[in-house]
């Protein structure tokens, strides 16, 4: 009792003793009572004369419920007011913008964009050269955020991006004699803003800012809205490029294609202008998750901005990808197939003759229900696993993991309405032919699938780590495990990397089959973002679902609802990754 009493009140000493008061706080008439609580604690007894259990106990309750207190701001309301307004107005103009009935032009919305850019880059670079350098201004890290897996992502997607805005220009500047400069400048803007932010996000994910802190969760939801804007941006162009307007008369789909530039008396002025179109038309699914990293990271350093996080070890968890076999080959396996199936179909579809558009679609159902069907079922064996599971639930809070719930509960919803506006539409109708029947199987086991992989996901992540609960023991039962020959502890130099196993190489049963699964739902996950992200759109292509809700109103449904579902796949990726960590 002693130990654990001078444990907490040295923990307090050190939050309160490092920093001033006027660090922790602004002078800001919201934080007046915080900082009068504040210093009553720093008046606390001593550890020489300790309290009660009791006592011990509200202590810390108020020690937390006091960091609490101080992590919410003045600054909080005004930066939510910024995020908000400049998201409904990027709306408007990037919808504006995407018909040609309406005064907007995509000249219009890219000057907009380019403000919010150069705005967002003025915000980044003061923080590098001025906050972030103060001596107080980050005395805490986050260890939850911005992992390193998560940050070589978003390194990945941001190259891929800066090569879609060199295709870009390299293709707009064949138009300058006869359109906008705005159209070159965008694309310059963009590169430079891609560069400044990776670096920013690569180095000051974990960031817990305590100087500046108004200022700086206005430019984290100025950065925040900047990369919405520009996704949805991104995913309205794309949603245009890809979308089919179907002559019912003839009963074949043309692709259409709205660039943003697209005049036919306007020609390039070089011949390679064909060739950049299409190569960076290819690259915006990886321009669109980079702006959604970008922006969960820094939504996360937004909720960090002024949190007094105490200082712990953090625990080295190791990919380990030699633990799993069965999951890893099942889903490349998985992988090859639907990559050849999707570029038949991409062939096959636009064809004109509709035996070989209705054995596309054939051939595009089955392989999305046997995808659909063997995640269920491996889903299924995982979530059975955690049935007989013993570790606890994690109490800590952590923005982290409520935002990554967050954002999978929400992007599945997009998927959820596609599939149910499906199942009503082919059960309306009578699901004739076996199109339909295939079309009705693919919605339900997609319904079915999602639900048991958000509780799959959710449940691993909210358990406590595998190297966790094992150094509990070890501490707990020290002399159990030394009687125990057959329990081995691998301890690394400097690292508490621990492994609950029976060997000091193979993890344990349930370990190893919890590792399978998350390795072959990872997999899955990535063919069914490649699918609809480079182009796959059976939604339009099959026509029951047009001809039930009329083309205007299934196309508003689909070009909401398939970027969110696409953003779930990745998304879901990310999350199964980190589960596999953990388990």
């Amino acid at each position: 009792m002693k130990t654990v009493a001078q444990q907490m009140f040295r923990t307090c000493n050190k939050l309160f003793t490092r920093k001033t008061q006027n660090d922790v706080l602004e002078a800001h008439p919201s934080n007046i009572e915080t900082a009068a609580q504040m210093e009553n604690i720093q008046h606390l007894p001593s550890p020489s004369h300790l309290p009660s259990v009791e006592a011990v106990r509200d202590g810390v309750h108020h020690v937390e419920a006091v960091m609490e207190r101080a992590h919410h701001g003045g600054g909080w309301l005004l930066s939510g007011i910024i995020c908000i307004n400049i998201l409904i107005l990027g709306c408007a103009l990037v919808s504006g913008s995407a018909f040609n009935s309406v005064a907007i032009t995509a000249v219009h919305r890219q000057i907009f964009l380019i403000v919010l850019l150069l705005l967002t880059i003025l915000w980044m670079l003061f923080y590098m050269v001025f906050t972030s350098r103060k001596a107080q201004a980050v005395l805490f890290k986050d260890s939850h955020a911005g992992p390193v897996w998560l940050r070589a992502g978003l390194v990945l997607f941001g190259l891929l991006s800066l090569l879609m805005d060199v295709f870009k220009i390299a293709n707009y500047v064949g138009y300058l004699h006869c359109d906008s400069a705005v159209k070159v400048a965008f694309p310059v803007v963009q590169a430079v803003f891609l560069f400044i932010q990776t670096y920013f996000l690569w180095i000051h994910a974990k960031d817990c800012v305590q100087l500046h802190t108004n200022f700086t969760r206005c430019g984290l939801t100025l950065t925040l809205s900047t990369n919405l804007v520009v996704w949805m941006a991104a995913v309205t162009e794309e949603s245009l490029h890809q979308t089919d307007i179907p002559d019912l008369n003839v009963s074949v789909s043309h692709k259409i294609y709205r660039a943003s530039y697209g005049y036919k008396k306007c020609k390039c002025s070089h011949s390679a202008c064909d060739t950049f179109k299409e190569a960076f038309y290819y690259l915006y699914p990886f321009n669109i998750e980079y702006s959604l990293f970008a922006s969960a990271m820094a939504y996360v350093m937004w909720k960090n901005v002024g949190r007094l996080v105490e200082d712990h070890s953090h625990h080295n968890v190791k990919f380990r990808p030699k633990d799993v076999c069965l999951g890893p080959a099942t889903g490349i396996l998985l992988v090859i197939a639907g990559l050849v199936t999707f570029i038949l179909y991409e062939v096959d579809i636009l064809k004109d003759e509709t035996k070989k558009r209705n054995e596309a679609l054939l051939i595009h159902f089955i392989m999305n229900i046997v995808i659909v069907s063997l995640m269920s079922i491996s889903t299924i064996i995982g979530c059975i696993v955690y049935r007989l599971d013993h570790r606890e639930h994690v109490s800590e809070k952590n923005p982290t993991r409520s935002l990554d719930v967050g954002l999978l509960v929400g992007a599945s919803m997009g998927q959820f309405i596609i599939s149910y506006f499906t199942i009503v539409a082919v059960v309306a109708t009578g699901a004739r032919g076996y199109l339909n029947a295939l079309n009705l199987s693919w919605a339900v086991l997609t319904v079915l699938q999602l639900g048991l992989q958000n509780y799959f996901i959710i449940e691993g992540l909210h358990r406590e780590p595998f190297h966790v609960m094992q150094e509990a023991a070890l501490h707990t039962n020290a002399h159990a495990f030394q009687e125990h020959a057959e329990m081995s502890i691998v301890i690394e130099s400097k690292k508490s990397s621990y492994f609950l196993t029976s060997s000091p190489h193979k993890p344990s049963f349930k370990r190893r089959v919890l590792k399978e699964v998350c390795a072959f739902l990872l997999l899955a996950n990535i063919i069914l973002w490649i699918m609809p992200a480079f182009g796959a759109r059976p939604q339009f292509d099959h026509s029951i679902e047009i001809k039930f809700y009329k083309f205007t109103m299934w196309a508003a449904i689909v070009n909401i609802g398939l970027p969110f579902g696409i953003f779930y796949r990745m998304h879901s990726v990310a999350s199964l990754f980190e589960v596999y960590l953990i388990s």
